[in-house]
């Protein structure tokens, strides 16, 4: 198989359309479908199927397209490292990031790393709750700033500790739910909890830490927005690092719900995977992040 003609699958895939991919890779739709067929024919199966709205992949194509990025991702990744090992530091890192790791540990850490490092890229994305680490084993990200789960494979990531954050409940200012004092009086609260479905976040194991049956989950949101939107216009009652709802901007619409138990604490740090350690380009980033932690205090 050439790389041009998987360059060309991809694009496919992408587009959705064979005009838009030949587009994206600078040649005729001809030429791009001549592409796609060459490699149908050397494997023995159509790998895009044509729908009114365009392209798509079938099975096959959708294998063999999801191989291929994962092996450009490779590549790139060696490109890069060779170039460091050489001393030009370029190339690109992309940060998916928990709110308050975004707060706090982001801004101060890339200011340094941008200093030091400007032929370097760098991209955040924002991730609510990150605890099944898809992005980052599927290497959509290359670092993952979050709560540390405690159920990693062993060997599959590497680990650097950064700072302590406490998840307290909150609702929107002037809410009856502030007159709360334990735990058990929220248990009736409609609660928003955060990630994909109602079986992630950190309101379950907050009620069960305490003994408490965890309440019933009257929203989801998986975007800070979504979350700070619910909690300050409705009556909802959520978690939030407690760093965030202590914040100006938060605390106009919101205020933290003074319960006689703990909020959940929780161990926010960078998270990578083993295989990309030896980049000198990711041990810098780790050494400005744990300077960013230790400017916070």
């Amino acid at each position: 198989m050439k790389l041009t003609t998987l360059n060309a699958l991809v694009a496919a895939v992408e587009e959705g359309s064979l005009r838009g991919a030949a587009r994206r890779v600078g040649t005729s739709q001809p030429a791009l479908t001549k592409m796609v067929r060459e490699l149908e024919l050397e494997l023995g199966v159509t790998l895009l199927q044509r729908t009114s709205r365009g392209v798509m992949p079938t099975g096959q194509g959708r294998i063999l397209y999801e191989r291929t990025v994962k092996a450009r991702r490779e590549l790139n990744l060696a490109v890069d490292e060779i170039r460091q090992m050489s001393g030009s530091m370029v190339g690109e890192l992309h940060l998916g990031a928990v709110p308050v790791a975004v707060m706090l540990l982001v801004p101060e850490a890339l200011r340094t790393f941008s200093q030091e490092f400007p032929g370097i890229r760098l991209r955040v994305s924002e991730e609510l709750y990150v605890a099944q680490l898809q992005k980052l084993r599927s290497q959509e990200v290359d670092v993952t700033l979050g709560g540390i789960p405690e159920d990693l494979s062993a060997g599959e990531f590497h680990i650097e500790p950064l700072i302590r954050t406490t998840m307290v409940p909150t609702a929107r200012r002037g809410s009856p739910w502030l007159k709360a004092r334990t735990l058990a009086d929220l248990q009736g609260a409609r609660w928003v909890f955060t990630g994909a479905d109602g079986e992630s976040g950190y309101a379950r194991p907050l009620f069960e830490q305490h003994g408490l049956e965890p309440p019933a989950v009257a929203a989801v949101a998986n975007s800070t927005l979504a979350l700070l939107s619910l909690l300050a216009a409705g009556d909802y009652v959520g978690l939030m690092p407690r760093q965030i709802a202590m914040q100006p901007l938060a605390s106009q619409f919101m205020s933290v719900i003074d319960v006689e138990e703990k909020g959940y604490d929780l161990t926010v740090g960078a998270m990578l995977r083993s295989d990309s350690l030896p980049l000198p380009l990711m041990r810098h980033l780790i050494t400005h992040l744990h300077r960013a932690a230790h400017h916070i205090g």
